[in-house]
């Protein structure tokens, strides 16, 4: 969200799995499907744009496109999603994709690739995690569908792994300094 406020645009984040808004949920009677019917949207401010809370919002909402239209980019914060990614009909969209190194996450990581591909309306998708799962998905990828569609890719690398080994170290060697202090 950074990024794209720093583009000048104005964003919208949509918690589709309220795993993000939860404690802040702006306190009303209506959820998400009766701020749509009743055309106000209850958004939060944030530091790079709007939130809203809409845990099991559906791509195919009444009201859902008119409403994004004042936005400039709108992400939506599906979570660990299975089969049922959805994008929305005739609008370009970029995919972010967490891959574990688990068989598992990679099988669905490349079964929504291969369902991006077959819609053909991804303008890119990335690739978010541990660089030897992200290259697998990718290599999949590469070997299974049209290399047109991978120069879409980008990857992401996490680098939790590479702090926290930093971290530790100067844990390390900070203790190592104290005793010799003392």
């Amino acid at each position: 969200m950074s990024a794209l406020h720093q583009l000048g645009q104005v964003s919208l984040l949509v918690d589709m799995r309220g795993r993000l808004f939860t404690d802040s949920s702006p306190r009303s009677l209506f959820d998400w499907n009766q701020q749509l019917e009743r055309n106000h949207l209850n958004t939060l401010p944030q530091a790079y744009g709007d939130g809203w809370y809409a845990p099991g919002l559906t791509m195919d909402a009444p009201n859902l496109p008119r409403f994004l239209q004042g936005y400039d980019s709108v992400v939506f914060d599906a979570g660990p999603v299975a089969n049922e990614l959805a994008l929305l009909p005739g609008m370009p969209s970029h995919v972010i994709i967490e891959v574990h190194p688990t068989g598992d996450s990679m099988q669905r990581a490349y079964s929504m690739l291969k369902t991006l591909f077959q819609a053909g309306n991804a303008l890119s998708v990335g690739l978010l995690g541990e660089a030897s799962a992200c290259n697998h998905v990718q290599a999949a990828c590469c070997h299974f569908l049209e290399q047109s569609f991978t120069r879409i890719f980008y990857s992401v690398v996490n680098e939790d792994g590479a702090f926290a080994a930093l971290a530790v170290r100067m844990a390390d060697e900070e203790t190592h300094r104290m005793s010799r202090c003392i």
